[in-house]
């Protein structure tokens, strides 16, 4: 398959993104991570004197052996896909994509030399045309991102914690980096969303495609606004034991939940910023090189900063209101875990004016998965 050319276009008429950074879709904390380790010092041959350690070859191999390597003679509708999203994208080099036969509906971007996209069975099944080049798209903007190479690292120090955890210090050092990781790769994810919807400029299509991940093949079954309904009330709902439980749940993740992506997409295609990138006013990649790590935390500082302020999570409300200085914090603190006190599931004691707001709607297993699209 060629790798330099973009001879096919869209197969409608979408708006390309010449020249544009990956700054461009990228989330605040996603960004500001990865423009320090871009402006660091020696990390470039670090993470080459790694890839001796990866079993990267291997994994090549592996898909080259025993997966269908996308062409214009295999998969060519997944050809044409691809090479729409690099197009759109501006990516000139197409990174090789390969279907592996899988039930479960995945989708990954890994390599530290090189870009390779994988698509499973289960997924090109699942979706259809417009929902799959959301997919691709997202996979393509994790390459331009080099999201690749975290990736790729992650799933290595994944697996290398299992083998040394039978070593109590260093199964803690190495599920330390791991778990930072993970918190980086699902903002990552968000980040890649947004590049799927650049791709696809169908938010209908990208809303289906994650509905479909969450409930299958049903959509006749299924509804956007009841679906984004259930993020508002998976934030909103229950009390501080239920926000540290969301804690515990997440932490094993590499992808946030599905309803929590769709709503976040959602979000942002309804912002400012979105509708700039599709006004042609957007940060060009010859200008990387004097981005600023100090701004870019603060924009991730301010992110997040902004995320608990508006949150209606029991636990950031509680969070917002000590940066605050909300008085009575202690009791508040009481009644957000009143339930514990009656030894039942029953109803928290907290009052109403304590209660979350419930206003109108706005790549998993529970234990997580490593290749959700």
């Amino acid at each position: 398959m060629p790798e330099e050319s973009h001879e096919n276009v869209p197969s409608r008429q979408r708006r390309r993104f010449e020249g544009i950074s990956s700054r461009a879709y990228e989330h605040p904390a996603d960004r500001s991570a990865l423009v320090a380790l871009r402006k660091l010092s020696g990390f470039d041959t670090v993470f080459k004197a790694l890839s001796g350690l990866l079993p990267e070859r291997s994994l090549r191999l592996l898909f080259l052996s025993d997966s269908v390597r996308v062409s214009d003679a295999q998969f060519a509708h997944l050809n044409v896909m691809l090479r729409d999203a690099c197009y759109i994208l501006d990516l000139e080099k197409v990174p090789p994509m390969y279907v592996n036969q899988d039930p479960q509906p995945n989708a990954m971007c890994i390599g530290l030399d090189e870009p390779i996209i994988v698509v499973t069975t289960g997924l090109v099944e699942l979706l259809d045309e417009e929902e799959m080049r959301a997919v691709i798209g997202h996979e393509v903007g994790h390459a331009l991102s080099g999201h690749s190479v975290y990736r790729t690292i992650l799933l290595f120090l994944t697996s290398l914690a299992l083998r040394v955890a039978w070593i109590p210090l260093g199964n803690l050092a190495i599920m330390a980096i791991v778990t930072a990781l993970r918190e980086w790769f699902r903002k990552s994810e968000l980040s890649a969303d947004r590049a799927g919807l650049l791709v696809g400029q169908d938010l209908k299509a990208s809303m289906r495609g994650l509905m479909k991940i969450a409930g299958g093949n049903h959509l006749h079954e299924m509804n956007v606004d009841a679906f984004l309904a259930q993020a508002e009330e998976y934030e909103a709902g229950g009390d501080l034991r239920d926000s540290v439980l969301k804690i515990l749940n997440v932490m094993p993740r590499s992808h946030p939940f599905t309803t929590v992506r769709a709503a976040e997409l959602k979000k942002w295609a309804e912002s400012r910023d979105y509708q700039r990138i599709m006004d042609g006013h957007y940060p060009r990649r010859d200008e990387d090189g004097d981005t600023s790590v100090t701004d870019s935390f603060r924009q991730s500082a301010a992110s997040y900063a902004t995320d608990v302020k508006n949150s209606k999570d029991p636990l950031m409300k509680l969070v917002s209101d000590i940066a605050g200085g909300a008085g009575d914090l202690g009791g508040r603190v009481r009644r957000g875990f009143g339930g514990f006190a009656t030894g039942s599931g029953g109803s928290s004691s907290s009052s109403p004016q304590d209660q979350p707001p419930t206003d109108g709607p706005d790549d998993e297993s529970p234990n997580g998965s490593n290749g959700r699209p």
